[in-house]
């Protein structure tokens, strides 16, 4: 593909002010910004707007019942593509620190090793927002102006399933109107091929516990003859799940719709993860007699799940203690698949765990996201895919859904805009974990693809 008209100097652009990006983004991740913790998510959104601010946006901070939302404008006044608006969304929140003893360096602090900056959140997803930033002062300062208008909303809830944007989003559908959507993350695979994920899977997310004692018991005294919550808690969750992996709640498959031929020849395309997902993850094999190939990439993203996430009951530290719990819980997540819901999907455990004598088993609802996806023949996705090429030396790479979760089904089913990725990730950023990363390089390129999007966009 030939590359863009003006671009050698955007590119140069890009390069020239690397240092002044990744000092922005220093600064950014030096603000905590933890949603599970309630902790540093005004004064994160303030200065989000300000560096929304600092580029000639409009911004403007929204309370929310939990973490307030950052909604940006600036049109390209004067430009053939002002009519043509794009929306870029992005999160601010970050995961928890901890265990902070396994950080090489201060978690809030941004550090450079080996071609990589290190921080927490500096991957998932401050170094993405950054990077765009970047991306568009090159615009700004080799055109003049904008090629078209473009819109941000940066909310601070991701990290605990957005618990407030969906009701945001609708009752902004005006303001946010677009004609398409940057979703917040992207970046390439461990070949370094760049992807373009088009679905997100659901999840419902709760919390099962039961208490069969007002305290704990000698296990001595009780083990015969009082009611053991650790066991009561197990059998519950056995009822769950089937050792074929079947699960067993009555209805859940009901409304899954199954991967098209399409689908299937997207997946089918794409490399084998098989030998790299046993090396990464130190795992001997798959489940259900699964070896590789495009069987094992389907059902990664195309079935449903129901995991458990953490169980918590009795005595778990150092040495014996012989007790009888009085309380057990567990955290566990289904994720969903287009067409599934999860209200359905709470109602359905509900009435389960009452069939199966488990009315004592309390549920409380701890996340919930619906499924959703772009049709990967959106011509907005095809112009993605292809800008890539001048930038990594081949266009990306279509998955049709990934695994994960977030808050894409209001900017497609409310909003009723393709939603496309784009970012500067890599498998070996650790989002979630301690030491989490990005490479420089990748900052650098999804900056110069991310200017090329926008410049196409808004000169179709």
């Amino acid at each position: 593909m030939n590359d863009l008209p003006g671009f050698q100097a955007v590119d140069q652009y890009i390069a020239d002010h690397l240092e002044e990006s990744i000092a922005e983004l220093a600064e950014y991740c030096a603000q905590p910004s933890v949603a599970a913790q309630n902790l540093g998510l005004r004064e994160c959104a303030e200065l989000v707007q300000a560096m929304l601010e600092k580029r000639g946006f409009q911004a403007e901070i929204t309370p929310t019942d939990g973490a307030p939302v950052v909604f940006a404008q600036r049109g390209g006044a004067g430009t053939p593509g002002a009519d043509r608006v794009l929306l870029i969304y992005n999160h601010y929140d970050v995961q928890p620190p901890e265990p902070l003893e396994l950080w090489e360096s201060p978690p809030y602090q941004l550090t450079r090793r080996d071609g990589k900056l290190y921080a927490r959140g500096v991957s998932d997803d401050k170094g993405q927002l950054t990077s765009r930033l970047l991306a568009i002062d090159a615009l700004l300062a080799t055109f003049g102006e904008l090629p078209c208008t473009i819109k941000f909303v940066v909310e601070g809830e991701e990290e605990v399933s957005s618990l407030h944007l969906k009701d945001y989003i609708e009752a902004n559908q005006e303001k946010l109107a677009a004609d398409a959507c940057i979703w917040e993350f992207g970046g390439v695979d461990h070949r370094g091929v760049p992807m373009q994920y088009l679905g997100l899977r659901g999840i419902c997310y709760v919390e099962l516990s039961v208490e069969t004692a007002k305290i704990d018991a000698h296990s001595g005294l009780g083990g015969s003859i009082f009611p053991n919550a650790a066991w009561r808690l197990t059998w519950a969750l056995s009822s769950l799940k089937g050792p074929d992996e079947r699960i067993r709640i009555p209805g859940f498959y009901d409304s899954v719709v199954p991967p098209s031929d399409y689908d299937c020849e997207l997946m089918a395309a794409l490399n084998e993860v098989a030998d790299e997902y046993k090396e990464r993850y130190g795992i001997e094999y798959f489940l259900k007699g699964m070896t590789g190939g495009p069987e094992l990439r389907i059902a990664e993203v195309f079935e449903p799940t129901c995991t458990i996430c953490g169980l918590n009951s009795g005595y778990q530290g150092p040495g014996p203690k012989t007790v009888l719990p009085a309380r057990a819980s567990a955290k566990v997540d289904f994720r969903l698949v287009p067409n599934q819901k999860p209200e359905e999907v709470l109602a359905q455990l509900r009435a389960h765990l009452d069939a199966e004598g488990f009315s004592d088993v309390h549920v409380e609802l701890l996340g919930a996201e619906p499924p959703a996806r772009t049709d990967p023949n959106h011509p907005f996705v095809n112009q993605v895919v292809e800008l890539a090429e001048p930038v990594y030396g081949m266009p990306m790479q279509k998955v049709p859904m990934t695994g994960g979760s977030g808050p894409n089904h209001p900017f497609i089913e409310t909003l009723g805009l393709p939603v496309v990725t784009a970012g500067a990730g890599y498998p070996g950023s650790q989002a979630h974990a301690p030491n989490e990363n990005l490479r420089i390089d990748l900052y650098q390129q999804h900056a110069r693809h991310m200017a090329r999007v926008i410049y196409a966009f808004g000169n179709p």
